[in-house]
């Protein structure tokens, strides 16, 4: 008894269609999932023998052989499991009829026979249609990613009870329905705002400048002056993301496992990692390359604060990112691209101690000190830095004030005026 079945698997951002073949023998009782499974994939066979038991169906005691086709392509995600489990209930004949060839299925099982959410649906969905799929089975958790897509027909099931009853037409299911304006409720509540500043109108201004033509920012100055402060109220001035760009942003933070609630991206994304973070994690890798800090900010920004605090090793690995937009991630079994068009920000001090040039603080490093520290971020990433700006402290004057300042509202006006100004010249 023999049945196919298609799935999904990811390759960066890009889906790939899998055939999942079932093959029930007769012999001694074995499962077997061959066609270069991961650790995931091979767990499965423990998953659906028990999904398939508490829903209620009996579980063959034949030879079962899972073949996941292209054999010579790795495969990975939890996302198989519903494929796998359909191909055994279809060639058992629990399924009356083997699935169409343009249904593929989504979705990990739990031991009780519910489908539970997985990562990476929406690119997936996006990749299935433009391949020809017209008909997609997902999680009911994965609902909102699916009423993104236009063009394919997503069934939302939550027991694989329920999905034998509807492939066999005792249960009816309505498709997902297409939901674009979902993008127009962007909520532009921030807890912060650049009014809360004090001073650094210079600073604010480069800030300005830096959102409105997409600059680069460089921000030198004692520790105290407000550059993180600034920095961290950049995104109240950033413009609306397009739907295009939202969609963008979407599939990547879906492929990395990041989306929240899997609910679309509204918000330019703004990434703030540790100086302790390694260069995995910012470029992106691992065995199956997964995107990093650098994709994650693709369409926002990327703020790395204490710049030379960072290794200068993993400093390096910008400059290509910076100049191309995008990052290749070569391994042995995998050679992936993602994009990663950001805005970058970065603040460091003047010396270790931090106060070379400060008017209220004394200085206590050498000449010797402040040149190895400031060489720890190389010329060629400072000239893909356009802006660099030497922060001061704050007077005393300037704290006292209480005059009521530009808010990130008015700012933020102005940057989005400009961008459309420049979006005309360049059409």
């Amino acid at each position: 008894m023999y049945a196919k079945v298609i799935t999904c698997v990811l390759e960066g951002l890009n889906g790939r269609i899998i055939d999942v073949e079932a093959d029930l023998a007769k012999g001694m009782s074995a499962f077997q999932i061959v066609g270069l499974p991961d650790t995931a994939i091979r767990e499965a066979r423990e998953r659906v023998r028990s999904a398939i038991q508490n829903s209620g169906f009996r579980f063959p005691i034949e030879r079962i052989t899972i073949n996941l086709a292209p054999a010579q392509v790795r495969k990975e995600g939890s996302q198989i499991d519903l494929s796998i489990a359909t191909g055994i209930l279809t060639a058992n004949g629990v399924i009356l009829e083997e699935p169409k060839s343009n249904m593929a299925f989504l979705g990990e099982l739990s031991l009780d026979g519910r489908i539970l959410p997985v990562t990476g649906v929406l690119p997936m969905l996006i990749s299935l249609q433009e391949l020809g799929i017209t008909q997609c089975i997902i999680p009911t958790g994965n609902e909102e990613e699916a009423s993104m897509v236009k063009g394919i027909e997503s069934f939302a099931v939550e027991t694989l009870e329920d999905l034998v009853d509807f492939l066999n037409d005792e249960k009816t299911i309505e498709p997902v329905a297409f939901v674009e304006d979902t993008f127009q409720d962007e909520c532009r509540d921030f807890s912060i705002d650049f009014a809360d500043m004090k001073g650094q109108e210079a600073l604010k201004r480069a800030l300005e400048i830096a959102a409105a033509g997409e600059h680069n920012l460089l921000m030198i100055g004692p520790p105290g002056s407000g550059k993180t402060m600034a920095a961290m109220r950049l995104p109240t001035i950033l413009p609306s993301l397009t739907f295009k760009e939202s969609l963008e942003s979407t599939k990547i933070y879906s492929a990395a496992g990041n989306l929240k609630e899997n609910s679309l991206v509204k918000r330019r994304p703004f990434r703030n990692p540790h100086h302790t973070s390694s260069g995995v994690s910012l470029i992106g890798g691992g065995r199956i390359p997964k995107p990093g800090e650098i994709s994650l900010a693709h369409n926002g920004a990327l703020f790395l604060d204490e710049l030379p605090e960072f290794p200068k090793s993993t400093i390096e690995l910008l400059r290509q990112p910076l100049e191309e937009k995008e990052v290749t991630i070569a391994r042995a079994n995998a050679s992936l691209t993602y994009p990663s068009n950001f805005l970058f920000i970065c603040g460091m001090n003047p010396c270790p101690c931090g106060y070379h040039g400060d008017p209220y603080h004394e200085c206590t490093c050498s000449m010797n000190q402040i040149n190895n520290y400031l060489n720890k971020v190389s010329r060629p990433i400072l000239d893909r830095i356009d802006l660099h700006i030497e922060v001061q402290p704050v007077k005393i004057e300037d704290l006292q004030d209480q005059k009521v300042k530009e808010g990130s509202e008015e700012i933020r006006e102005r940057v989005e005026n400009a961008r459309e100004i420049q979006r005309k010249r360049f059409e």
